[in-house]
């Protein structure tokens, strides 16, 4: 069934996408067993990403060794040394501070640590993310640390937004991500190579929208 579905959102996904998008898929393995994780990996999805730290080394631990971490929680910064030197990509920096946390934690181990810059592109006071006026001043900011490499931007829309409203938020999300792209380049210690948005229930639309990254979960796994 797992083999299945991924097979079924790869074939949705290059539908959509147009001819020179690549779109990478992460599997979210967020209460998901170790077993199923498995079939994922051996369906040839190697990319997955974890929401909790606590669970994530667990799996860390228990999974293949050449699977490619994502983290796409919520990161406190008292849990940031656990992860730095094991996630490919932590996907939710979303306040200076926990910036600072990464910066420290990176040069203590030696490592630069690649991330997502997240927006809380609805404005929603449930959510974390920078706010969509701060980004640029928080980009100017983070590049002066040595150890933390922005890759792109990461979004998560709200659960209750209508097709509409999602379509507009991914819209607006691009439109920045493009913004971003002609202002910085890699020797600023930032590329805009991923925009990571678009779940289970609109990664569709997100990928219509230009979505390069899709987090996808249930729809992975259901029967």
């Amino acid at each position: 069934m797992i083999q299945q579905n991924i097979d079924r959102i790869y074939k949705k996904i290059n539908e959509i996408k147009s001819s020179e998008q690549e779109v990478l898929l992460v599997a979210v393995s967020k209460y998901r067993s170790i077993e199923s994780m498995m079939r994922v990996y051996e369906a040839g999805v190697k990319d997955v990403a974890e929401n909790r730290v606590q669970e994530f080394l667990q799996k860390y631990d228990q999974l293949p060794k050449d699977i490619t971490w994502h983290l796409i929680g919520h990161l406190q910064t008292n849990k940031v040394k656990y992860v730095v030197g094991k996630v490919a990509l932590i996907h939710s920096l979303d306040s200076l501070r926990l910036a600072e946390e990464i910066q420290k934690q990176s040069e203590k181990q030696k490592v630069v640590t690649d991330v997502l810059i997240q927006i809380n592109i609805a404005d929603e006071a449930s959510k974390f993310g920078f706010q969509k006026e701060e980004v640029k001043d928080a980009i100017e900011q983070i590049k002066t640390m040595p150890n933390i490499y922005i890759k792109g931007l990461m979004c998560i829309a709200p659960l209750d937004a209508t097709t509409q409203m999602l379509n507009n938020y991914f819209k607006e999300m691009k439109t920045i991500y493009e913004n971003l792209k002609v202002l910085y380049n890699d020797t600023d210690r930032v590329n805009m190579h991923y925009l990571s948005m678009g779940m289970s229930g609109d990664f569709e639309l997100a990928v219509q929208n230009g979505a390069n990254l899709v987090r996808i979960g249930s729809a992975i796994f259901e029967e």
